[in-house]
This record gives C-alpha cells, sequence and structure tokens, in this order.
C-alpha cells in the first residue's frame, strides 16, 4: 500500500481545474487526470484515498456529461485540497442549472434490474458530504468533499 508523502503536512491549500469536453471520453479523461492530480500530492495510486477519488470523480464527471451537457459546452472538474485536515473537495461544473439531481437523502434507491440510477448514492455513501450549487444562472457545480486520511 502506497505512503502519504510528508509534504502533505504542509498547509497551504491547493487547486487543480481543467476544462473538459461533456462526452464520456471526457468523463474518463477527468478520473485518470484526477487520479494522477492526487497522486502528485502525495496519495499514490494504489491507496484507497486515490482510488475513491477516482471513483467519486467518475461518477459526477458520466453525470455531468450525461444529464449536464449542453451543445458546444464541456464541464469543469475543480479539485481543492486541504492539507491541514486531508480533505479533498471535488467539483464538477456543468451548463445545466435547470438539471439539479435530488440532494443529499433525497436519493431513491435504484431498481435492481436498473442499469443505471446509482452513481449519486456511491458519492453519498463514500463522500463525507455533498450537495449541489448554483451560483450563477448558467451553471450548476455537483461537489462532494472526501476524507483522504
Amino acid at each position: 500500500m502506497g505512503e502519504v508523502n510528508a509534504d502533505i503536512a504542509d498547509s497551504t491549500v491547493r487547486h487543480s481545474a481543467l476544462l473538459l469536453s461533456a462526452t464520456p471520453r471526457g468523463a474518463r479523461l477527468a478520473r485518470h487526470l484526477a487520479a494522477e492530480q492526487v497522486h502528485s500530492w502525495g496519495w499514490t495510486y494504489d491507496t484507497e484515498a486515490n482510488r475513491t477519488v477516482a471513483l467519486l470523480v467518475t461518477e459526477l464527471a458520466a453525470n455531468a456529461a450525461l444529464h449536464g451537457r449542453a451543445r458546444g459546452h464541456g464541464f469543469r472538474l475543480r479539485l481543492t485540497l486541504y492539507p491541514a485536515d486531508a480533505t479533498l473537495r471535488i467539483e464538477v461544473t456543468d451548463p445545466r442549472p435547470d438539471r439539479r439531481p435530488p440532494g443529499p437523502g433525497d436519493l431513491e434507491p435504484a431498481c435492481l434490474d436498473a442499469e443505471s440510477g446509482r452513481g449519486l448514492l456511491l458519492v453519498e455513501a463514500l463522500a463525507t458530504h455533498w450537495g449541489t450549487t448554483c451560483a450563477d444562472p448558467y451553471t450548476k457545480t455537483v461537489w462532494c468533499e472526501v476524507a483522504l486520511a
């Protein structure tokens, strides 16, 4: 199992932001780039923290590519690391504020034979907090926070 680098103790907040195409390929790329970024911040690929981040980004990015898609617009992935308490905030912003998902605690269980509908249930199970915000009339952001330590 990987070790967390000693320089993580630095209390400087770190950010990473990317604009990606609202396609399945863009969602896959978001996962790989998030795992790479978290690895560079000290949580190696083989850690539970890195795998959890990759899964959370996969679910949020796939939802943005599927439900938040608007012609000619991509989605933004933003990662914010708070080293003091080893918390990572994941934000995925898309151009569809009219398509807000149910909030925390309001998710319906997926049908057993359904091929989709479990993404936010996974987010709710793995994240310490999550939600949706609309900071302006043109976008929505689905975010979650995860403890890395």
